[in-house]
């Protein structure tokens, strides 16, 4: 079987989604696409960051801070990575590697308040 059309978004377990649904829109400028609040407050959201989106959910089971890290790492490719990066840790992101130029790469590493990783980068142009 062969699949004509597929997107994987990431869902990522948050143990304070109010609080992230926030800093995802102040640290990449993120639109709610999608949003679900149970009675307790707690939330089930999609977002988009320039048309990729991922989700955000409450669920402490899972949650980077309740197993002590995450098992993966997201890859956000923008035009301006320094401006995004800035800007994510400026809205409370912890820096994990600075921006640098390696593997053909303009590249830099955050982990967000909810222990989620993001790289920010985008290719460099390739030598004539």
């Amino acid at each position: 079987m062969e699949i004509d059309h597929a997107s994987i978004a990431p869902w990522l377990s948050v143990s304070r989604g109010a609080e992230a649904l926030t800093y995802y829109q102040a640290a990449f400028g993120a639109q709610q696409q999608h949003y679900f609040a149970n009675e307790s407050g707690q939330i089930v959201a999609q977002l988009s960051v320039g048309g990729a989106t991922f989700w955000i959910a409450d669920d402490d089971e899972f949650s980077p801070e309740t197993l002590g890290g995450g098992t993966a790492r997201m890859i956000l490719t923008v035009d301006d990575p320094d401006a995004v990066f800035r800007r994510a840790v400026d809205a409370g992101g912890t820096i994990v590697a600075d921006m640098y130029e390696g593997h053909g790469w303009r590249l830099g590493r955050i982990r967000d308040p909810f222990g989620h990783h993001w790289e920010i980068g985008r290719p460099l142009p390739t030598p004539q």
